[in-house]
């Protein structure tokens, strides 16, 4: 018999869903966050041939990378993505001006049950803007979109932050 996927809720058989999370920036929520990119490391494979077995090659792991990830949130006026891409490089401060202290951050990326609880956080380590999208594209024509500021983030891996544990359901 297999392990249980939820071993503190063993009634629950459905994964958790996408809608729910929270970014942490600063301490602070990310206020009308829309979407975030997929946390995603891969791992180079290096083939090796030893001397001695010249007839097959190994496969062992090389390098690994992280994807960038981009967090998008509706236009409003909430600073926390362009006072954070300004920190990187800042045009309007002379000779691209970098805050050497503040444009690497580590956020917190909460995934939350149907309740609203957070059920498992994962740490972006020292994460810095590499793209930052002030105002989308604009359109006369079409009033049933909603305007969306977005950031891309390069970062030096993630972790799981093991004492956010799964909570009981009522």
């Amino acid at each position: 018999m297999a392990a249980p996927t939820f071993p503190v809720n063993a009634h629950r058989y459905d994964p958790y869903r996408t809608f729910k999370f929270q970014v942490v920036i600063n301490g602070r929520v990310v206020a009308g966050l829309s979407k975030m990119g997929a946390l995603k490391k891969t791992t180079e494979v290096v083939n090796w041939r030893s001397a001695g077995d010249p007839s097959s090659q190994r496969a062992i792991p090389g390098g690994t990378k992280f994807e960038n990830v981009t967090l998008e949130h509706g236009l409003s006026h909430d600073l926390v993505f362009e006072e954070w891409a300004n920190s990187v490089n800042n045009v309007s401060e002379g000779d691209a001006g970098m805050s050497l202290v503040n444009f690497r951050r580590d956020i917190v990326i909460n995934v939350l049950n149907l309740q609203g609880t957070p059920t498992m956080s994962y740490q972006l380590r020292r994460a810095w803007v590499t793209e930052f999208q002030a105002l989308p594209e604009f359109d006369a024509n079409n009033m049933n979109t909603i305007g969306i500021q977005s950031i891309t983030l390069a970062h030096e891996g993630f972790v799981r932050d093991i004492a956010v544990v799964e909570p009981a359901e009522s």
